[in-house]
Formats: structure tokens, sequence, C-alpha cells
């Protein structure tokens, strides 16, 4: 598709412009899952220790914290109104089902968030140590209910359950109180929600050892006995800090996404195999390192340039199995045909499946795949770099060890961008996928699913869409200008010893910008 017809479809300006401003906001979605977590950690350290390093880098990283939620919230709330406007067909097919769990995320969990968040920003040294302290876990259970909710609603488009069809509406509604419970345990949601917390974890791990890194060997390099005492007593605590959160965010975004990987084989298969570029169904498949072009619509047509394949990986990534048989776009293109033409709410909506090509765009969706496991090894080379450098008690003082944990700080937020990619572009051409054990068994269930074409408002033109996707990538654009440089100021500015006069007046140890 060409740039200009590209530009009069709405379709395509519609998605494009759903996924830049989705993109923009997850950018900053996994740093305030994390940080609120971090945060709230070396508070309850400072509180059941006292030790002021603790106090120090709470309210350090907390003014971080503070700069990316106003950020996210800023961001966030455009989607919402695409969901009506731009997207108003969709709305219409699954409205009683998506609208519930965002209504609750918005209704308790961001309210929870925010409305702790403003207490825990104006309560230091105006409530008592332990409330103000549970003011911060409040906001992370906050934090991370709204993800939840978040990720049910999303959940539901990769997965439906608990829904019946309407055929005298044509809609798909929640199936009573049983379909909104179907809802909640969805195992996807689930999955899902595991991958993003942990990788969360992964992300703000990165992001505190590698602020933490560069100022120790800054600290300990320029600043003379003064620096060295900074750097030991300050720095190195919350540089071992951060690293144990890479330890463990790496360790469970690894088995998470092994098991959710798993799951979309089963659930998505058309996805997997993009995923993995497995073109026929294949014993003991491959691992491709690399690849150029896509699998072809039929065993005679010419096959996809591969560098570099492990044999038996792809399998065993899918079952556990190095010799299992992994499933082929070009096989699953044809059961998918064959089943949908046995569902006569399909075929009365759609037409013959036959004219539809089921199989995602191959490309994006190997490489972003490839994206997010690849950037989020800078973070296990950081850690591992680090931790050798901090063996025996040791400072290390070299500036490229500083300079690569500056550099670690932006790739597991291009890491986690390119599973968010993956996760939507492996859906297409679905907007609602549709469940294949239900359409298998012929389950009501099965009729439940959206081409994306068909989610589009059928009154908002080409025209309008490109306007507002300009104007809000600009707008987007402006905002993340602001958000790199507050971050680098306040990472710039460090952390301060706590002043006598703050230790005596605890209103003193206030955000200073929170006012």
């Amino acid at each position: 598709m060409d740039v200009l017809s590209t530009a009069l479809d709405t379709v395509a300006i519609g998605r494009w412009q759903f996924g830049i401003t989705t993109v923009y906001h997850f950018l900053l979605v996994p740093l305030t899952i994390g940080l609120s977590l971090c945060v709230a950690i070396m508070q309850t350290f400072w509180y059941s220790t006292g030790k002021d390093v603790w106090l120090q880098a709470t309210r350090f990283f907390g003014k971080l914290l503070l700069i990316n939620f106003a950020l996210g919230v800023a961001t966030g709330i455009v989607q919402e109104f695409q969901f009506g406007m731009n997207w108003s067909e969709y709305s219409r097919y699954v409205g009683d089902i998506f609208g519930a769990p965002l209504a609750i995320e918005a209704l308790l969990a961001f309210f929870l968030e925010s409305t702790f968040l403003g207490l825990w920003i104006f309560g230091w040294g105006r409530i008592s140590k332990g409330v103000h302290l549970l003011m911060i876990w409040l906001v992370t259970a906050g934090v991370n209910l709204s993800a939840l909710w978040i990720l049910a609603a999303n959940s539901w488009m990769q997965h439906p359950v608990g829904t019946i069809f309407n055929p005298e509406t044509g809609r798909a509604e929640l199936d009573g109180v049983g379909g909104f419970f179907q809802l909640i345990i969805n195992p996807v949601t689930w999955f899902a929600f595991g991958h993003v917390v942990t990788s969360a974890w992964l992300l703000t791990g990165t992001f505190i050892a590698g602020i933490a890194v560069w100022w120790m060997t800054r600290a300990a390099r320029l600043g003379g006995e003064a620096g060295m005492k900074e750097a030991r007593e300050i720095w190195r605590p919350i540089t071992l800090f951060g690293l144990v959160v890479i330890i463990i965010g790496g360790l469970g975004t690894a088995g998470t996404g092994h098991f959710q990987g798993q799951e979309m084989v089963k659930l998505q298969p058309a996805k997997m195999a993009a995923a993995e570029g497995i073109c026929v169904d294949t014993e003991g498949a491959s691992f491709t390192i690399a690849m150029f072009g896509d699998c072809p619509t039929s065993v005679d047509g010419v096959q996809p340039t591969r560098i570099i394949t492990v044999p038996g990986v792809a399998s065993f990534m899918a079952s556990n199995s190095f010799t299992a048989e992994a499933e082929g776009t070009i096989d699953i293109q044809a059961r998918m045909v064959e089943m949908l033409n046995s569902n006569e709410v399909f075929v009365e909506r759609y037409g013959d499946a036959a004219q539809y090509d089921f199989i995602p765009p191959q490309m994006p969706v190997f490489w972003s795949f490839r994206i997010m496991i690849g950037f989020a090894a800078f973070s296990a080379l950081l850690a591992l770099a680090a931790l050798w450098t901090l063996r025996k008690d040791r400072i290390p003082t070299s500036v490229w060890l500083g300079r690569y944990a500056i550099f670690s700080i932006p790739m597991p937020f291009i890491a986690a961008s390119a599973g968010w990619i993956f996760t939507e572009i492996g859906r297409q051409p679905w907007v609602v996928y549709p469940n294949m054990a239900a359409l298998q068994n012929g389950d009501p269930l099965g009729n439940i699913s959206q081409l994306t074409a068909t989610g589009i408002s059928t009154s908002v033109s080409a025209g309008q869409m490109l306007t507002t996707m300009t104007l809000f990538t600009l707008l987007y654009l402006a905002l993340g200008v602001v958000w790199v440089w507050l971050m680098r100021r306040f990472i710039i500015e460090g952390i301060h010893p706590t002043s006598e006069e703050s230790k005596k007046d605890p209103s003193a140890q206030a955000l200073h910008f929170g006012y």
C-alpha cells in the first residue's frame, strides 16, 4: 500500500493513530508500575531501618515517579475517546463487555492510585510515618489493579470468554454475572498481567541501576574523598537494589513470557507461526535468528531467506518438546478458512472466508518478537557487569561502565514497546480474535469475533483521522520532550544529603515541586 492510498484509507489511518498513541503511552506505563513498587520498598527500608540512604532514595525516585505518572495520565486520556470516535463500530459491537473492565479501572483503580498519590505527596511530615508509608503501598496496589483491568479488557479481545452473540442486535453481550467472572479469570489476562508486571520490574531495575551506577562511578572518580564516601554510602546500596530488581524481573519476564507464548500457540496459532517464521506444519521446527521475506501462500511459493537456524528450539518454545509439531502459516490459513466457513454467523457477516488472509503481517511480527527479546539482554549485561565490578566491596570508577549504564536505560523501554506491538499486530486481521476452541467445537462462543476493517467508524473521514493523528503525534512528541527534559534535570540534580533542619522538621522532607 503506497503513501497516498494509506492516507485515504480510514482503517489504515485509524490503526496508525491508535498504534502511535498507544506506544507513546506504553513507554510510561511499565515505569509507573515498577517504580511505584520500588519507591514503596525503599520507603519501607527507611521506615524499618532508619537509614538515611533509603529516605534519600525514596525522595529522589519519588520525584521521577511523579513526573512519569503525570505524563502517563496525559497520554492515556486520548485512547478512551478513540473507542467512541474512530472505532465506534467496534464499541457498538463489544461495548457491553469491553466497557465493563475499563469502567472499573477508571472508577476504582485510577481513583485509588491518584487519591493516595496526592496524600503521599502532601503528607510528608503531616501524617505519621506509618500512615504515610501505607499511602505509597496503596498507590502501588492501585497502579497494579489499573494494569490488571486494562489487560482484562485487552485479553478479551485476544480470547473472548463469557460472551453471547445477540442475533437481534448483532452485538456481543456479557453472559450475565457468570460471564463477568469468566472475563476476570480469562487465562490470557493472568498470563499477560504476569508478563507485563515482571517486565516492568526489569525495566525499572535497569532505570534505577543505570542511574545509580552512573552516579556511583562519577562520584568515586571525580569527587575525591567526599565523592568516594557518597559512592559507597549512597549509590552502592541503591545500585545493588536496582540489580536485584533486574534479576527478579528478568527471571520473571523470561518465565512468564515462555508460558504466555505456549498459551498463544493454542489460542492464536497464526501469531506465533509468524513470530517463528514457520511456513508449514513442521516436526522439530527450528528457531530462526533472522529472516527476510514472508512465507508464501502455498508450498510451491518462494520461501523467505533465513539466516542462522537452531533446530528444534521453536518446537520446544511452543510445547517443551524439541520434536513436537509446530503449526505453519500456510496450514493455519487453510484450517481457518475451513472452520470459519462452517460458522453461519461469520459467513452471514463477512461472506466466504477464503477471500481473507488470516495471517498477520509477518515481518513486523517476526522482528518485533526478536527486538522484544534482544533489547532486554542489555539489562542482563548491565547486571553482570555491575555485579562483577562491585564484588568484594569494591567501588568501580570506570567511565565506560557509567556510560554503558546510561546507554542501557532506554533498551528495556524499546523491548517493552516491541512486545506490545507484537501482541497487537499479531492479532490482525482481527480486532476481536475468535475463540479457537469454541470455533472448533461449534460452541456459540465461536460466533464472537470481529475483523478490524469492520470496527472502524463509518462517519469519521480519513481526512479527519489523518488530521487528528498528525496533531496527536506532534502533541505527544512535545510531551515526550518535556518528559525527557524533566527526567534528565532531576537525575542530574542527584541526591543531596538530608540536612539537620530536615531531620528536625519532617515537613521539610516534602517533594519540593509538589506544591
